[in-house]
């Protein structure tokens, strides 16, 4: 199985200091869900892990963060797209749970789930924590420049690629798109091309 790990907030949708609490304020980041469509027709399944620490701090509702979710999924259908399962957080960071990132535990639920080698399952986040949980977990990490990325700047960006010496840094989740499908087409035919989803 092709899996991706992809965070939510800042990396799919718009993140907001004061937390994406209702169905208005869940906003995709422009050519995200272009992006997960792009790669689930290429042969990749795409799964969400986040923290929604808005749960346990009461700040929204299982309902609430369903309709996100009944928001985004019905979004990205319209462009061909699909996620397969999210898996969140819901705890304060005080509740000193393991599944809160950067603690690796969503990440290994995922595996437990799909019985797979996280060793071999990409993570994409916008955060050094989603990089932490991923390391963690034994995952590459990838960093998009959006959400909470677009505030580092360069020096920032070189000093986590010479901490964590696998990194990929990306522009977007479209930009890392295109770069795992070019990977997995050169793997495969030894050629470079930009048809959009195909890997021959």
């Amino acid at each position: 199985m092709n899996l991706i790990i992809l965070d939510r907030d800042g990396t799919i949708n718009e993140d907001r200091d004061d937390f994406v609490k209702s169905v208005d304020e869940w906003v995709p980041l422009p050519g995200a869900l272009e992006a997960i469509a792009r790669l689930n027709q290429a042969g990749w399944q795409t799964v969400i892990a986040t923290n929604q620490s808005g749960l346990g701090r009461g700040l929204f509702d299982m309902a609430a963060l369903n309709a996100m979710h009944t928001k985004m999924n019905a979004a990205l259908a319209r462009v061909g797209g699909r996620i397969g399962a999210v898996f969140f957080c819901p705890h304060a960071p005080e509740d000193q749970c393991g599944c809160r990132k950067p603690l690796p535990g969503l990440y290994e639920q995922i595996g437990e789930r799909y019985g797979v080698d996280l060793r071999k399952v990409p993570v994409v986040g916008d955060s050094a924590r989603d990089l932490e949980a991923a390391v963690a977990a034994g995952c590459p990490p990838h960093l998009v420049r959006t959400g909470k990325g677009a505030a580092l700047g360069d020096a920032q960006i070189a000093l986590l690629e010479q901490q964590i010496p696998e990194l990929q840094v990306h522009a977007d989740l479209a930009a890392f798109a295109e770069y795992m499908i070019q990977r997995e087409r050169t793997a495969r035919t030894g050629k470079v091309d930009s048809g959009f989803g195909r890997l021959d």
